[in-house]
């Protein structure tokens, strides 16, 4: 009798350990062990510090410019400036914590969300939208083609401003699936045929990363990447967060009210800071988040119609200089945020600028910016930056809208199926 208990107790101690390794593996899957920075000489740092101080200086600083400026080398940072305020009206300072809106910038992230899910084989890059959305009106679109653009969808961005759509209520993701399948607002090419930037694509790519993990994008965001990488002041913007997020200004200073387009994401609506994106830019440098071979068809351009140095890859936009250089960015503009995030793999050279106050600068300093590191012959105005929501945004602009002080969110029930 002794000796069957002791085999009873013996057993279900290795079954606890058990239990408890496997538990400790679990948790281990989500660690992320980021690389170390460079070291760079006293020599170079100045070089760099001092270049990057007169640039800036002379092409943003003095034009009216709110936000952040990180640029780094190798995960080093050699340029950091955090300049205005937070919220213009209340004249608190911007800080390195301070999270702004990145409006597009926020694609590249749904991007690494979706082919993360297909490494681990809950889907397909050739998978059909239909498969994930039965009633899904267009047929012939797949996940690869909501990625890079490819789709032919038109823009919810216009249909839902053109129709009928009560403005006075936020539109949700869902809302925005139920609207294509019960309305069926005309496609704006055949899939597949050429790129065309839009919107939809991303807000689908929400929905089927929720339909999958069984979460919501905002928790399966923070669970996959923000919490692991240590992005501790990023987060995916809700309805609830109205009265907290950090606002966005006119460039003449003017407060910019929330509107009725404001509740959907995965096209936009993650604010982060400058340091945040600084790590994530980092652990793309690993193979821990997807792999090197996924990140490598990220990082190649889809649309090749007509010859150009602009492309489109897997959430990302891409110049591909006649040098052999290459640049892998994505910019934003949503209401008064601005946002420029670009990687210089040659070099590992990253620059980071985000704003809260509109200023189209930021887009040519970026620009400008990756000459100091490279031959990257770049222009002014060399491409053009979200043309769909800046022109959305002066569509909205009306008499006294951008003026009225933040408001409670609009009380709706969210549609959104998990």
């Amino acid at each position: 009798m002794k000796t069957l208990l002791y085999l009873i107790i013996l057993f279900l101690l290795l079954t606890n350990c058990n239990t408890s390794g496997q538990k400790k593996d679990a948790d281990d899957s989500l660690q992320y062990y980021p690389p170390t920075p460079a070291i760079l000489s006293k020599q170079e740092f100045r070089q760099y510090y001092r270049e990057l101080s007169v640039f800036f200086d002379s092409i943003l600083l003095n034009t009216g410019f709110n936000g952040s400026i990180l640029v780094a080398r190798d995960g080093a940072i050699i340029y950091e400036n955090y300049h205005g305020f937070a919220d213009l009206r209340k004249k608190d300072p911007l800080t390195d914590s301070t999270s702004l809106h990145i409006a597009s910038t926020s694609k590249p992230f749904t991007a690494t969300a979706i082919l993360r899910l297909v490494q681990e084989g809950k889907l397909s890059l050739n998978d059909s939208v239909a498969r994930f959305f039965p009633d899904f009106p267009y047929p012939g679109i797949t996940i690869k083609m909501l990625l890079n653009h490819r789709s032919g969808l038109p823009n919810y961005l216009y249909f839902m401003s053109d129709g009928d759509w009560d403005k006075k209520k936020y539109a949700l993701n869902q809302d925005v699936l139920d609207y294509l399948i019960t309305k069926k607002p005309n496609k704006s090419y055949a899939p597949d045929k050429h790129f065309s930037y839009c919107n939809t694509n991303y807000v689908l790519l929400a929905l089927i990363i929720e339909k999958i993990s069984g979460k919501s994008f905002p928790d399966y965001m923070q669970q996959k990447f923000f919490g692991p990488i240590g992005m501790n002041h990023t987060y995916v913007f809700t309805l609830k967060d109205t009265l907290t997020a950090t606002p966005s200004f006119t460039n003449n200073g003017t407060y910019w009210n929330f509107d009725f387009l404001d509740g959907t994401y995965g096209d936009k609506n993650i604010y982060t800071t400058p340091r945040d994106l600084l790590k994530w830019d980092q652990a793309l440098y690993t193979d821990q988040l997807i792999s090197n071979a996924l990140l490598d068809s990220a990082f190649s351009g889809y649309s090749n119609e007509r010859p150009s140095v602009h492309n489109y890859g897997l959430g990302w936009r891409l110049q591909f200089m006649p040098n052999g250089k290459k640049i892998v960015y994505h910019f934003g503009k949503w209401h008064g945020s601005n946002a420029a995030f670009a990687r210089l793999t040659d070099e590992k050279a990253t620059i980071i600028i985000l704003g809260n106050k509109f200023t189209r600068n930021i887009y040519n300093a970026a620009h400008y910016c990756y000459d100091i590191f490279g031959n990257y012959h770049q222009r002014p105005g060399d491409e053009d930056e979200e043309t769909d929501s800046i022109s959305l945004d002066k569509k909205l602009e009306q008499p006294g809208l951008k003026n009225k002080k933040p408001k409670a969110p609009v009380k709706t029930v969210s549609k959104t199926k998990h």
